[in-house]
């Protein structure tokens, strides 16, 4: 089966699913994403004040690193809690989703 294909039939099937994160674990990712989002508000502002196109660059880069970091946490709270659960439950259908999990980040 095509990984495209498995892609689609997951989406339809994660409609009703949800994250079971721990709350230490919800206030870090929110903590994360909140400086994040002004990292994005702090660039915004840089090009609108012209400021010199590298200096830009590495802010993205930073962006884009602390994003990586959001999608580990996220990743390794998604293997040690949904994946081992849903194999527990004899559902080897995860492993298609994990990989193209692990596909979607491996494009950036």
């Amino acid at each position: 089966m095509k990984l495209d294909k498995v892609s689609e039939e997951l989406t339809e099937m994660q409609v009703c699913r949800k994250s079971h994160h721990p709350d230490h674990i919800k206030k870090d990712l929110t903590n994360r994403l909140n400086r994040i989002e002004g990292q994005i508000r702090g660039i915004k502002g840089m090009v609108d004040r012209d400021v010199y196109c590298d200096d830009i660059i590495t802010q993205l880069s930073a962006t884009q690193s602390a994003l990586n970091s959001v999608a580990k946490v996220l990743l390794q709270g998604h293997l040690k809690g949904c994946i081992v659960e849903r194999i527990t439950e004899g559902d080897e259908e995860v492993i298609d989703e994990l990989l193209v999990t692990i596909q979607k980040l491996m494009r950036k």
